[in-house]
């Protein structure tokens, strides 16, 4: 009895840590100029700002992460660990381009510091798609993309 007892709490721990590994990531949709729908997830606090997407080792088409931040403001990322080539767009609070970064090459563990690629512009967030995908879906500066602005 005392060991069916201990495989039911077995059970129910191993269902519980399964349902949280398996839990989807924050994400939301953003819908580019074309049309093209990116399923972003998102990188609100300083710590998932700070990991990003390092050490994701490839990413679709159809995913990215978006950055969002308090305000508008100058922002600097760089590539340390980042295994994939980038393509990183910069937003206004307006939801409009203000610069895209294409192709940001990737970094790794090893590659030294001043050798590792960054990417510098202004706004409220910092959209990050797999390299290519900008200009294949006719993101520039000045084009607007839709988003939520309400973050849980």
């Amino acid at each position: 009895m005392l060991h069916l007892l201990y495989m039911k709490r077995f059970v129910w721990i191993f269902l519980a840590v399964l349902s949280c590994a398996c839990a989807p990531k924050n994400t939301v949709t953003v819908t580019l100029p074309d049309g093209f729908a990116v399923a972003a997830q998102l990188a609100v606090t300083p710590k998932e700002h700070e990991k990003g997407l390092m050490f994701v080792t490839e990413l679709p088409e159809n995913e990215g992460m978006l950055f969002v931040f308090d305000s508008e403001d100058e922002l600097l990322f760089w590539m340390k660990n980042t295994l994939i080539d980038l393509d990183m767009v910069f937003i206004g609070a307006d939801k409009t381009v203000t610069s895209v970064a294409n192709e940001m090459p990737h970094s790794y563990t090893y590659t030294p510091d001043n050798e590792v690629a960054y990417a510098q512009g202004y706004g409220q967030y910092v959209l990050e798609l797999a390299a290519k995908t900008a200009k294949k879906h006719g993101i520039k500066k000045g084009v607007k993309l839709q988003f939520p602005t309400e973050f849980k």
